[in-house]
């Protein structure tokens, strides 16, 4: 018996809650992942799982062994990968999950800068505000904006996004201009933004001189996804609290307007964040470390996207020349 793949597989098992998910993230059969876990059992003299037609139950010694051997393969993988990072560049599938308009106006702008400097590594990009799955989904690290609240996860802060208050000429000519943050809680009507974890629109946030309130949004529409919380405050549905790098351009061109300006919204940090079980390998790393480097170049809460890598690789190469393409596909 193969008991260190035994091993991983009795752990897969365990986060991915049964056979087929865990043969399926393992790249294995169903009936190769169920022979080795009971071999495991033989050779441990011991039941791990408790197994039935609809689900697969932890045994209390299996519920040990799982909390052991998860840290012993995060270590051994941990010790693997420092290892080989000073010997090779980094290489591998990559899943990252992120907001849409994170993705399509900071991250992808600029991954050809990324591709150049780690030409080994195969992005998998999930995009979306939705909850994720990271062992079932193989997902290696997401970027979130706000605090993270998932105790089953690590996270480490790599920016923070500016956040303004905004609404459309239409709407500010219809309703009128709001002063006060009270004011959308009774005569003005706000776009809402669903939490799909909490099942409930995200309160908004203002601060002024040492005060600071919290007010329940009146709305007509709740979303919950970014592009579409801004899609609603352009067709006049509502006031929003949005990211500013989302909206410079629908600013420059008047089409929404800084309304409350007195009032000031806090920062919406944002964290790279991945699981417990999960060491954070060196491609994950670097694509955190070059992602970094990147939100301290662009300002993401103050400035448009910029490409410094790929603008110095046109100069060189002469005007109307095409970087080559990347291919946009963790392990």
């Amino acid at each position: 018996m193969d008991q260190l793949s035994a091993m991983r597989a009795f752990v897969r098992v365990v986060e991915t809650g049964n056979f087929t998910r865990a043969a399926r993230s393992l790249d294995m059969s169903k009936t190769t992942v169920t022979n080795m876990v009971q071999n495991l059992e033989g050779h441990l003299k011991a039941k791990l799982l408790n197994r039935t037609t609809r689900q697969v139950a932890v045994t209390t010694e299996g519920a040990l062994y799982y909390e052991r051997a998860a840290q012993f393969l995060a270590d051994l993988d941990e010790l693997d990968g420092s290892i080989s990072s000073s010997q090779a560049q980094p290489s591998g599938r990559l899943r990252v999950e992120m907001a849409g308009a994170f993705a399509d106006l900071i991250v992808i702008p600029s991954l050809c800068d990324f591709y150049c400097r780690y030409p080994q590594i195969t992005l998998d990009i999930g995009v979306g505000d939705r909850l994720v799955d990271y062992i079932a989904e193989n997902v290696d690290c997401a970027l979130r904006a706000g605090t993270p609240t998932d105790q089953s996860l690590i996270a480490r802060k790599v920016g923070e996004i500016g956040m303004k208050t905004y609404a459309s000429p239409g709407f500010i000519e219809m309703f009128g201009m709001p002063e006060h943050p009270s004011d959308l809680e009774t005569r003005f009507f706000s776009v809402g933004y669903l939490n799909a974890q909490a099942g409930k629109v995200l309160p908004m946030e203002f601060r002024r001189e040492g005060e600071a309130i919290e007010i329940t949004p009146r709305y007509a529409v709740s979303v919950n996804d970014s592009r579409s919380y801004v899609a609603a405050a352009l067709s006049g549905m509502g006031v929003v609290q949005a990211p500013q790098f989302m909206v410079r351009e629908a600013v420059a061109k008047g089409d929404l307007i800084e309304v409350m300006t007195d009032w000031e919204r806090e920062p919406l940090p944002l964290y790279i964040v991945y699981p417990r079980t999960r060491h954070l390998g060196n491609k994950v790393r670097v694509f955190v470390d070059w992602l970094v480097k990147l939100l301290k170049e662009t300002s993401a809460g103050d400035a448009a996207p910029v490409r410094p890598a790929m603008a110095a690789r046109k100069k060189k190469a002469g005007a109307g020349t095409e970087p080559a393409p990347v291919a946009i596909a963790a392990e």
